[in-house]
């Protein structure tokens, strides 16, 4: 676990290995999203970073028949 200090701005620093394993860039989006009193900050990826992010998805549905 890391722990990081807002500033007087209301900013915080992501630590190099946490930046260094999601692969953060500078001025990369980030979506904020508050969790059952806790913020998350998801990182935003480009349309070419997805692909194959699905890969090995259950895709079976079963459906109920209609009656």
């Amino acid at each position: 676990m890391h722990t990081v200090t807002i500033s007087s701005k209301y900013q915080v620093v992501i630590p190099k290995t946490l930046r260094e394993t999601l692969h953060i860039i500078p001025g990369q989006k980030m979506h904020v999203v508050e969790c059952n009193g806790r913020i998350e900050l998801i990182p935003e990826r480009g349309i070419k970073d997805l692909r194959g992010f699905l890969k090995g998805i259950n895709t079976e549905c079963n459906r109920k028949e209609k009656v």
